[in-house]
């Protein structure tokens, strides 16, 4: 069974302050049982306070970037030694943000999900379209290039460790939401992908989130959709009220 999945991107917001006042909110506030496994990634600096906030709580915390060489000379950059040594073991990959301000393609991509993969993380690996391809209909094919150039090439045993969440572009921050049948239609195009490029198993295995505009008044509707396994969730995340209710869309 496909496991349910709500994610908290928090992007480059909250110091440590906001941080631990925004954890304590939630971990008072969350139900004490869900079918779904709910994630924050704080910036950086806040990881090891998350960390140590959470434990114990059910609450995972990822990282929102990693850099895919071991060590080195690269300033300001993140190594996945340096977050397993925070304790942390699931990263996000891939964001849109990442790819349009700071130029990570698809081939840059695969070399972080390689040495991701390489210290036992779980990957969530994001993708999506942007207006102009939606509006030209050629999402599918941008979708599909970014899936086969990004992450196809991993062995099967791996899909184990790799959750997908689709966002399309023109919806992250907008306030505009795909329709819950627009992102059905991507999620099960994208999970066929799946099962002619790797196994019908494995597709039918591997969660896939929807991202964009993702609120608590559309969440039941779109996590309702069949293929649909959750939600990376920006800015109402940000609070403790709003990320808590789309978290009950879910179940």
């Amino acid at each position: 069974m496909r496991k349910k999945i709500v994610a908290g991107n928090w992007k480059m917001n909250n110091d440590i302050n906001q941080t631990i006042a925004l954890l304590d909110e939630l971990i008072a506030k969350k139900p004490e049982t869900t079918s779904a496994k709910l994630v924050v990634a704080p910036s950086f600096i806040n990881l090891t306070t998350a960390v140590a906030k959470t434990n114990g709580t059910g609450i995972i915390v990822a990282a929102q970037n990693m850099h895919q060489a071991e060590s080195g000379a690269f300033t300001g950059e993140v190594s996945a030694d340096m977050l397993k040594s925070a304790h942390v073991n699931t990263v996000i990959l891939g964001h849109s943000e990442r790819r349009a301000y700071f130029g990570e393609t698809n081939e840059i991509l695969a070399k972080k999900v390689d040495t991701a993969l390489a210290h036992g993380f779980t990957i969530i690996f994001c993708f999506g379209e942007e207006l102009a391809d939606r509006q030209s209909e050629n999402h599918f094919a941008v979708v599909e290039s970014q899936l086969r150039e990004g992450i196809f090439h991993i062995a099967q045993e791996n899909w184990a460790n790799v959750v997908l969440a689709y966002e399309p572009v023109w919806a992250i921050g907008t306030g505009l939401t795909a329709s819950p049948e627009q992102a059905q239609e991507m999620h099960a195009f994208i999970r066929n992908l799946i099962a002619t490029a790797v196994s019908p198993a494995v597709a039918e295995a591997t969660s896939i989130l929807y991202g964009g505009s993702v609120k608590p008044d559309n969440a039941a509707e779109i996590f309702g959709k069949p293929d649909v396994d959750g939600g990376l969730i920006g800015g109402a995340s940000l609070k403790a009220d709003d990320f808590l209710g789309i978290l009950k869309g879910i179940e």
